[in-house]
């Protein structure tokens, strides 16, 4: 049996990680640093943010469409669903909880001028506000920064841990812009604290399952 949601648009939905009840869907773009680009040109028509109920076929909207307005993608953490929401015209970056159903519930604000927007998203159990390029910036509830590596990507922050899947390749002929016998490309985990200090490093990748738990495979 095929079931309908009550709205259906060809959108393609995603599984929320952490529960098994919602999955969610942009109707359009959902990088900040767009709306720089949009700005240049006009603007942008705004997107908006959808969560589908599996139990009910219901499809939430939590805010209509507005012009230079993005959403990240949700998170669920402690029963509550985050997102982010940003405004080229307000030159802000509004966090909000969200039971769909329910009115939005404002978390915290950030200025567009205080945060980096380029890969602005949040991790992590209980929620960060982050963006990582060549440094690593937590915004809330807590700021830490430091330089990363293009290789390093945060992945989630645990009790004042920072954990970081880093690409490593071996056995690469530069000159010859190809690989050798020796060849390796493998993944591995560090963990750092909130000054940048590594606190461990292993082999290994990390891999979030459906219920929230991360393991390193």
């Amino acid at each position: 049996m095929v079931r309908r949601f009550e709205r259906t648009t060809g959108r393609y939905i995603e599984k929320i990680i952490g529960q098994d009840r919602f999955a969610y869907a942009h109707s359009d773009t959902n990088d900040f640093y767009d709306l720089i680009e949009w700005s240049k040109v006009g603007g942008y028509q705004g997107s908006v943010i959808l969560f589908y109920d599996f139990e009910t076929g219901a499809v939430y909207e939590p805010f209509t469409k507005k012009r230079n307005v993005v959403y990240s993608n949700p998170v669920y953490a402690k029963g509550w669903y985050y997102f982010l929401q940003g405004d080229y015209d307000e030159k802000k970056i509004t966090l909000y909880r969200y039971i769909p159903g329910e009115l939005p519930e404002k978390e915290t604000e950030l200025s567009t001028e205080a945060v980096e927007l380029y890969n602005l998203r949040l991790i992590g159990n209980p929620v960060h506000v982050i963006s990582q390029d060549r440094t690593f910036e937590c915004y809330y509830p807590e700021r830490i920064s430091f330089p990363v590596s293009p290789q390093e990507s945060v992945a989630f922050m645990e009790d004042g841990k920072i954990y970081i899947e880093k690409w490593i390749e071996e056995g690469w002929d530069e000159e010859a812009q190809c690989a050798t016998d020796r060849y390796r490309y493998y993944d591995k985990v560090i963990v750092k604290d909130g000054n940048g200090n590594i606190l461990s490093e292993e082999v290994g990748s990390l891999y979030q399952a459906a219920d929230g738990t991360w393991w390193i495979a």
